[in-house]
């Protein structure tokens, strides 16, 4: 995993491979540049930490990488870290003790660098006003982001855009363009090789080495398109309904690529965690051609319908509520669509494969392919006593 390098004479930390070269015993390593942050450190402004792929420490417990999970996905954006121990079932202040243990950072504190992080790459990738940067990367005011950026960065978001060199501004063409940093090694032939196996037709499609799909957000439809970048990154182009809360579907289609995975664990994630239940179940009751034709039946008649895309790309895949009646699926939907199932990250991973094979048609096989999918690692089954 990558790590970063504090020096207490300067104040600043860097990222592996950064140039500068202080004596040993004035540097301190962090595994999170949040934790760095806290710690009261600045980003090095040559090796831009920010734009390196950054993964939990291995040896965290589960419980925090699931709370990580719901971090990512946005929990913290509208409520505070005692609403996130709900979800995990323990208090508040022992949901700090175990950040603060592990992580190095409170929940609050990760979820603040992560939003300024990302802004600070659309500040560099994009020319989207400051505003838009402010909403898309998930803070909740201009003040907010203002001052969240002075302390991370010690600079205000107009300078840091000002500082943006000159390769760095990614020209798109009618969207958002975004580089998607990863570890190295990465394989995105075989990676799109992957996807291009289980696209869902009408709402996947990958062509020329490049992975597209269409989008929902909260009913508006929108289109992903994931290819080559360079050495160290893919490119994002996301054409969207509008940019608030952009900051969640660029680390969506993260998970999906799997780009923050550690390289020796870097099992392709989901975009949505219901489409992936559905074509788990699908694809493991019938031969792969008739699996094919039941999920474009499904999406055509079930699915919202999404004009003028090209690529194949007809349909947004439908929710749980859509798919209640639907035959092979229509059980797991209606337990997601009931709440019985929660397919957020938040749950164990036995927990949640012991909930998914209670349900009529979702075989061991299908329930252990979907929690992988939705980010669950090996090892936490047997921790799990499966």
């Amino acid at each position: 995993m990558t790590t970063y390098s504090a020096v207490r004479t300067t104040g600043i930390y860097c990222r592996p491979g950064c140039g500068a070269k202080p004596l040993a015993e004035n540097v301190r390593t962090f595994e999170l540049a949040a934790a760095a942050e806290a710690a009261g450190y600045r980003a090095c402004l040559r090796c831009r930490p920010y734009r390196v792929a950054g993964t939990v420490p291995d040896e965290a417990p589960e419980l925090v990488c699931r709370a990580v999970q719901l971090i990512i996905a946005g929990v913290l954006d509208e409520s505070g870290e005692a609403a996130l121990g709900v979800r995990l079932g323990l208090s508040a202040r022992h949901l700090r003790r175990l950040f603060h243990e592990h992580l190095g950072v409170t929940p609050d504190q990760f979820a603040r660098s992560r939003r300024a992080h990302f802004a600070r790459r659309l500040l560099d990738d994009s020319d989207l006003s400051i505003a838009d940067i402010a909403f898309g990367s998930g803070f909740g005011s201009l003040r907010q982001f203002n001052r969240a950026m002075r302390e991370i960065f010690r600079a205000s978001p107009r300078e840091l855009r000002d500082r943006r060199r000159r390769t760095d501004r990614l020209v798109a063409d009618g969207g958002l363009a975004l580089r998607l940093p990863f570890t190295t090694p990465y394989d995105w032939e075989a990676m799109s090789a992957f996807l291009a196996s289980q696209a869902i037709p009408g709402v996947e499609s990958v062509e020329d080495g490049v992975y597209r799909r269409t989008i929902s957000l909260d009913g508006d439809p929108g289109l992903l398109e994931i290819g080559p970048g360079g050495p160290d990154h893919l490119v994002l182009h996301a054409h969207l309904p509008y940019w608030e809360g952009v900051i969640h579907v660029v680390e969506r289609a993260a998970r999906l690529v799997a780009v923050e995975a550690d390289p020796d664990v870097r099992v392709p994630g989901a975009w949505g965690p219901f489409e992936v239940a559905v074509q788990a179940v699908v694809r493991d009751q019938l031969p792969p051609e008739d699996a094919y034709d039941v999920l474009r039946k499904l999406v055509e008649v079930y699915g919202v319908p999404v004009a003028g895309l090209g690529h194949g790309l007809t349909h947004a895949f439908p929710g749980a509520e859509a798919l209640t009646g639907a035959e092979l699926v229509g059980p797991l939907a209606r337990a997601v669509a009931a709440g019985n199932i929660m397919l957020d990250g938040g749950a164990n991973a036995g927990t949640l494969i012991r909930f998914l094979e209670a349900v009529p048609g979702v075989s061991p096989q299908a329930a252990r392919h979907i929690v992988l999918r939705l980010g669950a690692h090996q090892s936490w089954f047997s921790e799990a006593g499966r």
